[in-house]
């Protein structure tokens, strides 16, 4: 390894901070909010320690580069760097799409209070598991991420899901096709198109399954099972967000698998505020107004976490 690259969060208390220019000013707001500021002090204080110890366990002789979350998709990752992000789980996600095939260390800074799903790590283990990296024997999971190629060459990864519609909530408009279904393009109007990889299966898919399965139910129909599936498998699922069927909107092609060798195809019919976003950040989008086609699919890059 070249470098190790150590990826940092703002704590609530700081963004707070940055907000009201001092830390007297963010008590006072979330004080007269009623919130308990001790909270949100203790939760900095915490992370802080054990950003103090990752530093400390990062000593190995190699350089050392601290990165904050915001500038991960601006930073020109090496081939040869080892990527250490100190959680929470949503930091490795948008962490993991940007370094190429870098092994990619997750750690949780704080146990008691975040899950770590993707946080295999704790503090006081991260210099053995950092050894066993650098000696080139560690554990690694592979992640199929997903992969949206726009018709003017730009592109954007996914480690849990692609967003495609409209930026505020106006129906999103637009043609779909995939090559599975013979009946060609179909134009539909919605509250746009998610895709999903198998990480991504149990967040925002999970929850559009959970509500298509209470509506079922109501109605005197019966549950449906949720479409959870490997992290490594290599098909995505896409879902029609609240298809409108009108005079000029259909709504035949709706869900289903996609892949390698059957992509799903989707034509802008929006003038402005057409986006395509990954993993929930809307700050870092295309732009994918009238014209423009995305062809989406697994990528042939994968994430590497070491567990």
């Amino acid at each position: 390894m070249d470098k190790l690259i150590l990826v940092t969060r703002k704590t609530r208390l700081e963004a707070l901070t940055e907000r009201f220019n001092t830390r007297a000013q963010a008590k006072f707001y979330l004080t007269q909010a009623g919130l308990d500021f001790e909270d949100y002090a203790q939760e900095h204080d915490t992370y802080q320690r054990a950003l103090a110890q990752a530093h400390a366990a990062l000593q190995v002789g190699l350089p050392v580069q601290t990165l904050e979350r915001a500038l991960v998709s601006t930073y020109l990752f090496g081939k040869n760097d080892a990527v250490v992000v100190l959680g929470q789980d949503g930091t490795v996600a948008n962490t993991a799409k940007y370094v190429g095939s870098c092994p990619l260390l997750g750690v949780n800074p704080d146990p008691e209070r975040f899950d770590g799903v993707l946080l295999p790590f704790r503090v006081d283990g991260l210099r053995r598991a950092l050894g066993l990296t650098l000696e080139g024997k560690p554990r690694i999971k592979e992640v199929t991420l997903a992969e949206a190629v726009l018709s003017d060459g730009q592109r954007l990864l996914a480690f849990n899901d692609l967003y495609l519609g409209a930026r505020t909530h106006v129906s999103a408009h637009y043609r779909l096709r995939t090559t599975q279904d013979r009946t060609g393009w179909e134009r539909q109007s919605s509250s746009g198109v998610l895709v999903s990889t198998g990480a991504g299966s149990t967040g925002w898919l999970s929850s559009v399954c959970t509500m298509a399965s209470a509506m079922s139910q109501k109605l005197g129909g019966q549950a449906l099972e949720g479409l959870h599936f490997a992290w490594d498998d290599p098909r995505l699922y896409f879902v029609v967000r609240e298809p409108f069927v009108s005079k000029h909107s259909a709504a035949s092609q709706v869900a289903g698998p996609v892949s390698t060798g059957a992509p799903l195809e989707i034509e802008s019919l929006m003038p402005t505020g057409g986006v395509i976003f990954s993993d929930g950040m809307e700050d870092d989008a295309l732009s994918f107004t009238s014209g423009l086609v995305a062809r989406i699919g697994p990528s042939s890059q994968r994430a590497r976490l070491v567990v």
